[in-house]
This record gives structure tokens, sequence and C-alpha cells, in this order.
């Protein structure tokens, strides 16, 4: 059975905790704190749709496979922004679909969107729900309803290919099911973001998600060698080969996509290996850009471990402050987390000549145990934000990328936007954890006294940030894709030609506009 995650917070509510004592101190010390709690009483709008278009989808897929109930509807309203959450945590599901529709085959997927273009009815794909853009918020106005299109019973493992390494996989099938079905045949997908555990594999690709062991094994579109894509006129079959010389990679098109194009039936991906031996280190550096240099020197060197995240000197204090039980003591500026992955001897090898580099530029080794403590915590961040929601402290986050020579103007840019829009107390916290050979992506972490209103509160400081990238040659994102929050920036970094290159895709296999209506296309 595939767990639900709760409409007004992260994740297993099993998992819910208080703010840590530590962590409540160091908050209580720099923003302040004070009881926020959700309101539970949360009611739905009326369905908008009328009871012959639902019979005629009926009719498609099935009665069991259109689900009008109110729980089903709450689930699949919105991702986990924190505007999402604000919003459902006050109550306004406003976005709530009328209904909820799970194919259980890529024919099904297909008949969906026929009933929708005859019908003109919006249609919202939904993997598992972790969007933190407003992805799964699309505009309904001119519609006759707005439907999600729930993948969650194409869930299953095709294929597997030990000669090429690869494996078909259906797009509902969630982080832990792709990685056990793997397991079974000795092999990994190796992909990890914070969301994997309720993330899904049609999510991966229609975002570019990038995971946490990217310094090794890449980004998910990194993964990807073939797509199967249901279209409004008709179905897009790419990847015929590992590369090819025939035209623009049309893949690329649907990566990153956000269900805006088509509607992701089947992935089929590249697979490597389980790996015997999995060891995690921490080093610590006396300064953020000291440790920046050191991972580009890694990079650029082709000596890149697998897991390699560097945390600025506040988001370092924080850690600290989380992990009270481990203790400081060795850690001073910026901690570093490098992780290896593979066979023994492979493993000991990268990590021997990592540990020269890392020693010749400053690093202080400080052994397995807090490395092997962020290991085992990878996910369980998401949590801490709906405790400090709770606590009335604000909580985001949002990321970007850059080249080298440009990191530390973006980082001090986006630090000052921050800082500026959201007043005395703020937090801003900052972490390097996808690296390339030609630059790295920064993810800040901020925290704030929540307003009496946190929605125009937050919105005001997002924009800030965003022009504050934008304005310093940066990338709008770097992973956590377009939605609607990132659409006006999405037109200043691609101009109007690139617009109008996504409006005329659009345009060809969408020429209704009933797939995600008002996400990513400017």
């Amino acid at each position: 059975m595939t767990l639900e995650m709760h409409p007004q917070r992260w994740g297993d509510p099993a998992h819910a905790a208080p703010l840590p004592e530590s962590v409540r101190g160091l908050v209580d010390a720099f923003v302040g704190t004070r009881d926020t709690p959700a309101v539970e009483d949360v009611r739905l709008p009326d369905a908008g749709i009328g009871d012959d278009l639902l019979a005629a989808l009926r009719a498609e897929i099935g009665d069991d496979a259109v689900l009008v109930d109110d729980e089903s509807r709450r689930l699949r309203t919105r991702g986990k922004s924190t505007p999402d959450l604000i919003r459902a945590r006050t109550g306004d599901l406003a976005d709530a679909p009328d209904a909820v529709a799970r194919p259980g085959s890529p024919e099904h997927v297909a008949a969906v969107l026929a009933w929708a273009v005859d019908h003109h009815v919006a249609v919202v794909p939904f993997g598992g729900g972790t969007c933190v853009t407003g992805g799964l918020a699309a505009r309904r106005d001119g519609y006759a309803g707005l439907i999600s299109l729930d993948l969650v019973r194409l869930d299953q493992l095709l294929s597997v290919d030990k000669v090429s390494m690869t494996a078909v996989l259906q797009p509902g099938m969630r982080g832990p099911a792709a990685e056990a079905a793997l397991a079974e045949h000795g092999l990994t997908l190796g992909h990890f973001p914070q969301s994997f555990e309720f993330a899904s594999i049609g999510g991966f690709a229609a975002t570019r998600s990038s995971g946490q062991s990217s310094a090794g094994f890449g980004r998910f579109d990194d993964m990807v060698v073939g797509l199967r894509v249901a279209t409004p006129v008709g179905e897009l079959v790419l990847g015929s080969s590992p590369a090819n010389a025939a035209g623009p990679d049309l893949r690329e098109a649907v990566l990153g996509s956000e269900g805006t194009l088509g509607v992701i039936t089947e992935v089929t991906v590249r697979v490597r290996a389980l790996a015997a031996e999995k060891v995690y280190e921490a080093w610590s550096f006396a300064t953020f850009a000291e440790g920046a240099e050191a991972m580009r020197t890694l990079a650029q060197s082709g000596r890149l471990p697998t897991v390699l995240r560097l945390s600025d000197e506040t988001e370092t204090m924080v850690n600290l402050a989380s992990q009270s039980d481990i203790g400081g003591d060795g850690v001073t500026g910026c901690l570093m987390i490098a992780g290896y992955e593979g066979e023994a001897a492979s493993v000991a090898a990268r990590r021997a000549e990592v540990t020269t580099v890392l020693e010749s530029l400053g690093g202080t080794d400080l052994g397995e145990e807090r490395g092997q403590a962020w290991a085992a915590g990878r996910f369980h961040a998401p949590y801490l934000r709906d405790s400090m929601l709770d606590a009335g402290v604000l909580v985001e986050t949002l990321e970007t990328a850059t080249f080298w020579s440009n990191r530390e103007q973006v980082y001090q840019a986006v630090k000052q936007a921050l800082e500026t829009s959201l007043g005395e107390g703020t937090l801003v916290l900052c972490h390097i954890s996808h690296v390339y050979e030609t630059g790295c992506s920064l993810y800040f972490t901020v925290a704030a006294k929540q307003a009496e209103d946190p929605l125009p509160q937050w919105l005001a400081a997002k924009a800030a940030a965003s022009d504050a990238m934008i304005e310093s040659g940066a990338t709008i994102t770097h992973h956590h894709a377009v939605g609607t929050d990132h659409k006006p920036w999405l037109a200043r970094e691609i101009g109007p030609v690139g617009v109008a290159m996504l409006r005329g895709l659009k345009g060809a296999v969408d020429p209704a506009g009933v797939l995600n209506p008002g996400v990513l296309i400017p």
C-alpha cells in the first residue's frame, strides 16, 4: 500500500515530532518562537465538475478508477512548499481537484487525455505530491473542471537489461519501491533526493530531479535513456539508442516539462550494481570559500566521491545543534560530508585520493561518526520544517546554480536579499550539494519570525531572492523545477525567443491546453 502524506504536513504523520530543545534554543536566540498550530477542521470546496462528465470518464477507465471523496481530493491539493503548507494550515484548500483519476495502463492515460480534450477539463499529473514550486496548482478558470491524474497504479518494474545495464520503470513507482525492485536483481538506480521516500519515478523525470549522490551518479536526467509519453495528439516514444545525432534530443524537451507537454508512462533508466560498501565521513574547513575551493578542485580533477556536500558557517552551527548527541568537538568553520559507494577496493582507492586533496587544501578529517549520522537522517529535514512552522518560525528553502567564478557573488547577493526582505533576526543557511567541473548549486534555507500573515511575507522574500539570482547571472532553479512560483523569472532567464520555443512545443502537443495549465510555460 502506498503511504499518503498528511495534507498539512510533510511525509508520514508518525514521524512528526516537536522541535528538539537544542534547536529551539538556537532559534529562540535568533528568531523567537510562538505556538502557531494548524487549523484542524479543513473543509473542501464543492466539486465543480458535472456528474455527466464523470460518468463519461468512468466509462473509459472504470468506476473504481475515478475518486470523488473528500480525502482523495484533499491529499492531491497542491504540493509541499511552505506557501502550499501555509495555505493548507489556515484551512485554504481552494485548489482541490474536482476528482482524482487513477489510470491502470498507458492506454488508460491516453483515454483520460482524450476525454479531457473532448470536454475541456484541466488535467494535473500527480506522482508523489512532493512538488515545492506550485507545480500542482494548475489554472482552472475557463475549464469545465480540473482533475488530478494520479499515476499511483502505474507502479511496476517492467524489465531489466543486465547486459546494457538499463531498466524500464513505470512512473508511479515511489523511490523506495523502485530501489527494492531493482535490488532483487542486484541493481540500484542510486537516485536519493531528500524527497526520496515519497517522490515518484515520473516526478523525478518531469522535474529534472537531482539526488544527494549526484557527485558520483549524476542527476536523474543523466540516468534517463528512454521515455514513453502520452500526449493529447498521440504517443511519443523516445530513446532507441544510448546516443544519437538525429536532430535535437526530444527527451530533453520532456524532462523538466512538469506534465505540461505530456504524461510520462514509462521511463527507461541507466542502472548500476548495488554497492558492496558505503562509507560516509565528515570534514571541516575554516571557511565556506575554502571548502568550496576544495570541491572545485575535486570536480575539476575527476576525483569526486559519490556524495559531496558543504555547509556554510550558519548551517554548520544549526547542524551541530541538531546533532548535540555527537558533540561539536573538532568542528570549526564549515562542515563537509563525503560519501563513497561501490566495491570495497574502489571505495578505498577513491577515498585515499579525496583525502589527499582535502588535506592539502586545509581540510580536517573528523571521521565517520558525523558522516554516518548525516546518512541516517538524510530524509528527515522536512519534518523539522513542520515543527518550526508549529513554533511560529517561517522556514523555506530555495536553490540556484552558477559557475565557480560567480559563486561568491551569487551567495552574498541571495543572502542579502533574504535578510533585507525578512528583517532582523533572519537566519540564512546555505550548502553546496551538487558540483560540476564548471560550477555548483547553492541551496539556501531561511528562517524568520512569522508575520501575522506569513504568506505575503514569504512571497516578498522569495521575489527578492529570485531577482538577486537572475541579476547575478545564476539560474532560477537547479533542481526544484519551475511550477508557477518560478515562471516569471524563467521568462527572464530564457528570454523572448526561449519563451516562444516553449509555447510552440506546448501548442504542438497540447493544442487544447488541458495539460497542467498555468504551470511552467510563461
